[in-house]
């Protein structure tokens, strides 16, 4: 009998499936600011609401990658000045964000109801730093539960907001140094995709 796993063209077979390429999945890689609202409220019914709509919301609110949201600590915040150090991935410029008044509210009621690890700002129930596949999956989950007709990953979250401080007309480079893009041709696709600057040229009749 062939041994499958010696078989050159059983290995093929059994190859995984190639990964779609995200325009066969999604019509577009950001959300509008009303997708986001719809997540964080979605996100607000699981088993950890606070925790779960927390995190949407600084991942959005503060443009950062799933990676960087894990590795928030309960050190990087200024309760004083209500800053928050924003350490970036890939070689990105760190740089302190101001906290909304509903981010400080909600941080002190998760830090008032955390009794674990004290370092972490989201954890799980083992009090271990939240996974990057865990939040990747509230997100997911919480998109369903939205009724949104196409699938969301985190990145989209941090793509929403490079796109809606493009929107308000404001400074490329102050986008850069929010995002902490090292090199300002990656804050360009925000520039490029805002049709603020297009908004007279269809009038000519």
């Amino acid at each position: 009998m062939t041994n499958i796993s010696s078989d050159p063209k059983s290995a093929k077979l059994s190859k995984p499936p190639r990964r779609k390429a995200n325009a066969d999945v999604r019509a577009r890689e950001f959300l509008t600011k009303d997708e986001v609202k719809a997540i964080i409220k979605a996100a607000h019914v699981g088993r950890y609401p606070d925790r779960d709509a927390l995190a949407v919301l600084m991942c959005y609110r503060h443009a950062l990658r799933a990676t960087e949201l894990v590795s928030l600590e309960w050190a990087h915040i200024d309760w004083h000045r209500k800053t928050i150090l924003i350490k970036r991935v890939k070689n990105g410029v760190q740089s302190v964000h101001f906290l909304g008044p509903d981010e400080v509210k909600a941080l002190r009621k998760l830090q008032r109801d955390e009794d674990g690890d004290k370092r972490w700002l989201f954890t799980t129930e083992r009090k271990g730093p939240l996974s990057e596949r865990t939040f990747h999956n509230i997100v997911a989950k919480a998109s369903i539960a939205a009724e949104l007709p196409f699938p969301v990953h985190p990145h989209m979250l941090r793509h929403a907001k490079g796109y809606q401080l493009a929107g308000e007309g404001t400074d490329t480079r102050a986008i850069q140094a929010y995002m902490g893009h090292k090199n300002i041709a990656n804050t360009a696709i925000y520039t490029q995709l805002d049709p603020t600057r297009f908004r007279n040229f269809s009038r000519d009749l």
